[in-house]
């Protein structure tokens, strides 16, 4: 059977969970369906998929730890193809109105300015964060945290569906996985790898977002932060004194990256 669809399958037997996925392959376990039922299950599959095997998987994506074996998307994936251009923009759930603001501008230049806005789809810093990529004119890239054809938050159903149907919406979740509380930290590690700068809008000193920033420094990404006023007790201002690049608007990004590329 070809190693491709056997991945394949068992990405979607065993609902994305990449370890009992890699433990099923290095115990060398035998598939006890037929070829016929292998083949029925990937077809009924909605979504396109790309394998760790395949000559399109992205190599930035294979240097992180635990890259996912299988990507299940909708939309154009050749969007990511430019490393140089993918940036994460992320930020806290309960997002203030300033926070909000500098991720929607900051998004929505840098897409005018033809760089891909990659974030997490969740509410608050991510949801704006797309929308100002959408409002540039440019491409944004959705990582779900849930199955592929399941939309989480549902509030998120309209932004879900203009980002399946003209940019890039991505899981290694098949279907209509539901959402545990340890995949939406998990799939950090895609929104950090697939970019080459993370850009943290606002969070808290306990956010999740120090999750995506950590894979990100371990894969070598470069961390910009907005600054925030010192009387908050801000993540982003810990982050800067830490020694991540102050950022105040999508011209500071891109010159960081210059910089940082050099």
């Amino acid at each position: 059977m070809d190693a491709k669809k056997i991945i394949v399958y068992l990405s979607i037997i065993f609902n994305g969970d990449f370890h009992k996925i890699y433990e099923f392959i290095k115990n060398k376990e035998i598939i006890k369906a037929s070829n016929q039922e292998v083949e029925e299950t990937i077809n009924s599959l909605k979504c396109k998929y790309i394998t760790i095997l395949d000559e399109d998987y992205p190599e930035f994506l294979k240097a992180i730890a635990f890259p996912p074996l299988v990507i299940f998307y909708y939309g154009d994936f050749s969007i990511l193809r430019d490393y140089d251009k993918n940036v994460a923009l992320i930020g806290s759930r309960k997002n203030s109105s300033y926070g909000g603001d500098m991720a929607f501008s900051i998004a929505r230049d840098l897409a005018k300015n033809g760089y891909v806005i990659v974030s997490g789809l969740a509410k608050g810093i991510d949801s704006i964060a797309h929308k100002g990529a959408i409002e540039g004119g440019g491409k944004t890239v959705a990582i779900l945290g849930s199955g592929i054809d399941y939309c989480y938050p549902s509030e998120n159903k309209e932004l879900y569906d203009e980002i399946k149907l003209s940019h890039l919406l991505i899981s290694e979740y098949p279907n209509k996985s539901m959402p545990t509380p340890e995949q939406f930290p998990w799939r950090n590690r895609i929104i950090a790898g697939l970019s080459n700068t993370i850009v943290v809008a606002e969070a808290g000193i306990h956010s999740g977002t120090y999750i995506t920033v950590a894979d990100g420094l371990m894969n070598g990404r470069n961390i910009c932060c907005v600054p925030h006023m010192a009387n908050l007790n801000s993540g982003c201002n810990k982050l800067i004194k830490e020694g991540a690049a102050l950022v105040e608007n999508a011209k500071d990004v891109i010159d960081e990256m210059t910089i940082y590329k050099k």
